[in-house]
């Protein structure tokens, strides 16, 4: 559940197109009298759209090399392809050897579990689909089968071996790592245009952006919007902020959820992993800036989840991360809970 972010670099439009491929080459000479040349790649993967905008003194076209970062990542994580290695996993296949994106993201969702007291935690996955948000069966839930479910949710109930294979003290336990791949692909991406030494990119998958260096047309920031949950017209941010060398991970549930036909009774995409229950709280969006694209996405589902004092505090506390948290206050209007350095960043 992301808020869709409007991308802009300063006039310049960047809109995503459904179609796979595609590399626009644009020539621009900067005001130092560099000539650089404009790369930009569009298309759809993971589930949602993806857009590369990369500046160089040469021609690239990487279309090969940025599919194959998300074949890779459909292979390891993808819960929607039943020969993926996660999917082998949640059928209970003990002797799968995890690739090293998987190895990351296990590592890393490990140490943010423990940072935000269980309330990031890809094991919740047999309640994702429980409550019909994911690719199993959902069920009829009521409290005492809510309480089963909850014997299969927990990280520390899951262990990756010296042999990078996969242990669960239960069988029934479901991985579901889609809080937080989409801002590790961004962030593989990111490594593929280091590698090829590009200094100056803005990439986004499915809302989730990392840029590095500045924009070459203007030799300037890059320039982003963040969604209003209140408008109903999306292009229309309720900020805009300059974002260079950081991830930017939004999530929100106040335009995803299902609806229960018969009662009218709305569910929330976001699942409490602690409770076992649908999310309804007083918190609208979270968009958090961080040192890579995959901790900003985890910490933003996790804030969904936790008690506004509870994630306020603790981003707070957590050195290379900035916040923006809309919330409803007692008297239900639209609040926000903005850092000092993500505010350092707003342009008028």
């Amino acid at each position: 559940m992301k808020i869709t972010l409007l991308i802009m670099m300063d006039l310049l439009k960047f809109r995503v197109p459904a179609i796979s491929g595609i590399v626009v080459l644009t020539l621009f000479l900067n005001s130092c009298g560099n000539v650089f040349v404009e790369n930009r790649h569009t298309g759809a993967a993971l589930g949602t759209t993806y857009s590369i905008l990369f500046y160089d003194t040469e021609e690239l076209n990487l279309e090969k090399e940025i599919d194959s970062v998300f074949a890779a990542m459909n292979h390891s994580m993808s819960t929607y392809i039943p020969d993926s290695d996660i999917s082998k996993i949640n059928r209970g296949d003990s002797t799968v050897v995890v690739d090293e994106m998987f190895q990351d993201v296990f590592q890393l969702s490990k140490e943010i579990n423990a940072r935000t007291e269980g309330y990031f935690d890809p094991t919740v996955g047999v309640l994702v689909n429980s409550w019909g948000f994911g690719p199993g069966q959902q069920i009829e839930l009521d409290s005492a089968r809510v309480d089963s479910l909850l014997n299969f949710v927990g990280f520390g109930k899951v262990r990756l071996n010296e042999d990078n294979t996969i242990s669960k003290m239960n069988a029934g336990i479901i991985f579901d790592f889609n809080a937080i791949a989409k801002g590790y692909a961004v962030d593989r991406l990111g490594a593929l245009l280091d590698a090829k030494g590009i200094e100056n990119y803005l990439i986004e998958v499915g809302g989730e952006l990392v840029a590095k260096g500045t924009n070459k047309i203007k030799n300037k920031d890059f320039v982003v919007g963040i969604d209003d949950p209140q408008a109903n017209d999306r292009s229309t941010p309720i900020a805009k902020i300059k974002l260079t060398n950081k991830g930017l991970a939004s999530s929100g549930n106040y335009r995803h959820f299902r609806e229960d036909a018969l009662t009218g009774v709305k569910y929330v995409h976001t699942v409490d992993p602690i409770t076992g229950y649908t999310k309804n709280s007083n918190v609208l969006g979270v968009t958090i800036l961080g040192p890579t694209c995959a901790e900003a996405d985890a910490y933003a589902t996790a804030f969904m989840a936790m008690d506004l004092e509870k994630s306020t505090s603790l981003i707070i506390d957590r050195e290379g991360f900035e916040a923006l948290i809309l919330y409803i206050d007692g008297k239900g209007e639209v609040k926000q809970f903005v850092t000092k350095g993500f505010e350092k960043l707003y342009v008028k």
